[in-house]
């Protein structure tokens, strides 16, 4: 008799048991026969069958922390093109994918480890062709959100770099075990044709400062700063920054640096 396989908490394990998500996730991006898929936790293959089933990819890499699930799947699923890797994706040397890109991303991501994933594709973003990924709603609203309750310089970085759409919500029951909050797929493909800013690095310091305090006026999160709020319009001072677009940002940048 086979050892059953606990879910381990740690890892942020709910697998996926709606097949109808599965395939929206399958049908939102574009998959041919030189196509590289990766996927991202495979928990017990669910996901990764579905692809390997309705798609001609020419490989699907899978990256799984859990060396049990990890070694389950490659017991489970034969089929030459899957590639499964016990390796940490938070670890991982993204040069290994370099000869195979442009890569398709499909994966239901451990939710605590959403946005450290989401920073790893934007430095490696060339590597990638286009990804649907299961996260938690409140964590693809903030992803998405342009203003208001959850919109950060967090939100405005990882927009200017990839396009979004919010897909599906999920609730709780299409997972065993189930989480207690509803998720959300999202949709992303990195952007390339870039608005140029000036000392880049610069204003995305610039940018957290001004977030430093969503509840506060943009005057009152720069205040104790080296920034001139001089140079800065008065109205746009007396707004907080969950008010205020990229290109607002923008222009205030600019104005401070004197471009």
């Amino acid at each position: 008799m086979n050892k059953k396989i606990e879910k381990k908490k740690k890892f942020g394990q709910h697998f996926l048991r709606k097949q109808p998500v599965v395939d929206h996730m399958i049908d939102k991006v574009q998959i041919s026969p030189n196509t590289y898929v990766m996927e991202i936790g495979c928990g017990d293959g669910f996901l990764t069958q579905s692809i390997l089933q309705q798609t001609k990819c020419k490989e699907l890499w899978v990256y799984e922390i859990d060396p049990e699930w990890a070694n389950f799947v490659k017991n489970k699923i034969q089929d030459s093109r899957l590639k499964i890797f016990q390796e940490n994706i938070l670890e991982l040397n993204f040069s290994v994918l370099e000869s195979n890109k442009p890569w398709v991303l499909l994966a239901n991501l451990p939710y605590q480890i959403t946005f450290p994933i989401f920073f790893l594709l934007q430095r490696n973003k060339a590597l990638f062709q286009e990804g649907v990924v299961m996260v938690q709603e409140e964590v693809a609203k903030k992803i998405t959100a342009t203003r208001g309750k959850g919109y950060s310089s967090t939100s405005l970085f990882l927009q200017y770099h990839f396009e979004f759409q919010l897909l599906e919500k999920i609730e709780p029951g299409a997972f065993s075990p189930p989480p207690k909050v509803f998720s959300r797929l999202i949709y992303f493909k990195p952007k390339f044709d870039l608005v140029q800013i000036p000392n880049e690095a610069e204003f995305w310091r610039f940018l957290k400062l001004c977030f430093l305090s969503p509840r506060r006026t943009l005057r009152n999160n720069l205040i104790t700063t080296h920034c001139d709020l001089k140079k800065i319009p008065e109205n746009l001072l007396g707004l907080r920054a969950q008010q205020l677009s990229f290109n607002d940002f923008l222009k205030i940048w600019e104005k401070i640096i004197q471009v």
